[in-house]
């Protein structure tokens, strides 16, 4: 199976040389640097061919060739570099990541999904606070060392894309989805495009308001949504009832043997399932408020489905269904409108993933066609080394045949 690694001309050739000693070709294929701004009109006329999706967060970096129905061929893992103050330093486990797959698969473009601010061309990573990016240009760094085409976007705009296509979202042409892990983000699909703003950093609803002078948010305001309906939210809450030695409590500070500082959202969610009053109606809490914030989004975007993923959403209906409970009673209008529907995501941690990979297929044409380019070009190259070899080899006279020869033979001299 050839890879992109195969685009580079054969040594032989690259040893050849003009008149002039120059060498012909080089080892590795020039990088691709034609990425454009804009999606392709549909993905229905990407081309069905493998890509790799990168899934960047604080913690991870999850790599996979996905093919063109969404399943994954082959997945990589690696631990974000403790220097990853250094955007260097995590390039490098991207493309490494990257490399290590295309040995084994035809990879023809390369997507991005990032915790962060991306910019609306998809090229600078604005801000993203787990890896200290500011105005970084992810984009054209990554395409300068890898011969595909690269796309970079916001990690919950991959994950609502892949949810669109392959996910709870199917059918739907106005989708909202929302992102529930230490934070909120969010996503907004209309008629099969990502609208990400005019400047690219649409959807973060974590960051709206809903309690004036509230709780304070690392971003500097008070009563942002994520600081009552996220696993912050969730894991403070929990963590202030333990400390002040709620008899409700005593389930969990039994549990972490009194170690307030291992309460973890997964660890509610699960004593929840197993029955603890207290995680029950902790997880409502956060549900409502998620309802609450819903019931906003519904007002200002009236979409028709809303898809809620990220890792709280772990907890499924011990949260979802209080946050359809909340949305039915703050809905603006309710009663004389329809209801958008609120499901659960199905594409799970992977979603990112899948998601950067698909919208990378949009692109992958390109390469597509430089590669028939390239192949054209190797091929002028061989025939005209060929052609040099012939021209510079010692030429021999060819024998004379004694059928055909009339000539008289000279006396010698």
């Amino acid at each position: 199976m050839s890879t992109y690694r195969d685009l580079a001309f054969p040594k032989a050739l690259a040893n050849a040389t003009r008149a002039g000693g120059a060498p012909i070709g080089s080892r590795r294929a020039p990088a691709l640097r034609t990425v454009g701004t804009r999606e392709r009109r549909s993905h229905l006329t990407a081309p069905r061919v493998p890509t790799v999706g990168i899934d960047i967060g604080g913690t991870k970096v999850m790599a996979g060739v996905v093919d063109a129905d969404g399943q994954i061929l082959e997945k990589l893992r690696a631990e974000t570099p403790d220097k990853s103050k250094s955007p260097r330093v995590v390039e490098d486990t991207i493309v490494e990541l990257v490399l290590d797959l295309s040995d084994r698969h035809d990879v023809h473009a390369v997507g991005i999904g990032a915790a962060g601010w991306v910019d609306a061309d998809r090229n600078r990573v604005l801000f993203a606070p787990h890896l200290s990016w500011r105005n970084e240009p992810l984009r054209d760094r990554l395409a300068g060392r890898l011969s595909v085409p690269v796309l970079v976007d916001n990690d919950a705009n991959t994950a609502a894309w892949a949810e669109w296509r392959f996910g709870a979202g199917r059918g739907e042409d106005h989708l909202v989805m929302i992102t529930l892990g230490t934070g909120i983000g969010g996503a907004i699909l209309e008629d099969g495009q990502v609208k990400r703003g005019k400047y690219g950093v649409a959807g973060e609803f974590g960051h709206m308001q809903v309690v004036p002078g509230g709780h304070r948010c690392p971003c500097g305001n008070r009563g942002c949504w994520e600081q009552y309906s996220s696993g912050n939210a969730l894991v403070r809450e929990a963590r202030e009832l333990a400390a002040a030695d709620s008899p409700v409590a005593y389930g969990i500070i039994e549990h972490v043997k009194g170690q307030i500082s291992d309460i973890t959202g997964p660890m509610i969610t699960e004593l929840a399932r197993e029955g603890d009053a207290m995680c029950i109606e902790l997880l409502q809490d956060i549900g409502q408020w998620l309802g609450v914030g819903i019931a906003n989004l519904a007002a200002a975007l009236d979409p028709s489905c809303f898809v809620i993923g990220g890792g709280v959403s772990a907890a499924d209906e011990l949260l979802i269904a209080p946050a359809r409970d909340a949305f039915k009673r703050h809905l603006t209008g309710r009663g004389y409108r329809p209801e958008a529907r609120i499901v659960r995501a199905q594409l799970g941690p992977e979603a990112g993933m899948v998601g950067a990979a698909d919208l990378a297929r949009l692109v992958a044409r390109r390469f597509r066609r430089a590669k028939r380019r390239r192949v054209e070009r190797y091929e002028r190259y061989e025939r005209y080394a060929e052609a040099l070899r012939t021209a510079t080899s010692p030429s021999t006279p060819p024998s004379a045949s004694p059928s055909t020869s009339t000539s008289t033979p000279r006396e010698p001299m």
